[in-house]
């Protein structure tokens, strides 16, 4: 996987949205039918950021996570044939539990 060649600094996320699922009859609505699916999975994370004293301060998030993302926002890459996108820790809305 090539998202592993990218270590996100200080209190950023890699993130991969999930994908579109397809409706009960099987389905699958163009994405310009609806807005952005705002769930996807952490990759990988930074290590925190610092406080005013130099102290680190820990990502309240962890790889493989499911979390649930603002519907603007994150700066877009592409490595590979993945589209993924980098987030601030602080930026994410949720965790999501199944």
């Amino acid at each position: 996987m090539s998202a592993k060649r990218l270590i996100p600094l200080l209190d950023r996320v890699l993130v991969k949205r999930m994908d579109a699922p397809k409706s009960i009859g099987g389905i699958l609505l163009p994405e310009s039918s609806g807005t952005k699916l705002n769930e996807g999975v952490i990759l990988s994370c930074g290590p925190g950021r610092r406080d005013k004293d130099g102290g680190l301060v820990p990502m309240g998030v962890k790889e493989g996570d499911k979390v649930l993302l603002p519907q603007y926002g994150g700066s877009e890459i592409k490595l590979g044939d993945e589209d993924l996108f980098l987030f601030r820790d602080e930026d994410l809305l949720g965790i999501l539990r199944d």
